[in-house]
């Protein structure tokens, strides 16, 4: 069982940043493949940016492409966020996951773990 905690949300101004983190239980962290969601009010949850065991490869929504960059260190076991010129619409609770798995592109319904979430709110 993995335990994932979310942190580093928080209020903030349209184009400020923040940079969120997910510290997992696991020490075999190195073998899980972690993505960040995001689910606004009224929405579906949706898929932010995934990152690979090793971290080599990455994968992000179009709408945070060039503005987010995903990260890990493995020997800390967490996952980042970093999110740049931050905008009304990513409001949103931010939540990190986990599969054990060697691919990048996993489907939401797919990871094996989830945090209980970190709040970002964006005011314009």
């Amino acid at each position: 069982q993995v335990q994932l905690v979310e942190s580093g949300g928080g209020v903030v101004q349209a184009g400020d940043s923040l940079r969120l983190s997910c510290a997992a239980s696991e020490s075999t962290f190195s073998m899980y493949a972690m993505g960040w969601f995001r689910q606004a009010p009224g929405k579906e949850r949706e898929f932010v940016a995934s990152i690979s065991r090793s971290g080599s490869r990455t994968s992000y929504a179009d709408s945070v492409q060039g503005r987010f960059t995903i990260s890990r260190d493995n020997a800390k076991n967490t996952v980042y966020l970093q999110m740049n010129s931050l905008k009304s619409e990513d409001t949103a609770k931010y939540y990190c996951a986990a599969r054990s798995s060697s691919l990048v592109d996993i489907p939401r319904t797919k990871y094996d773990y989830w945090g209980q979430g970190t709040q970002v709110t964006v005011s314009s």
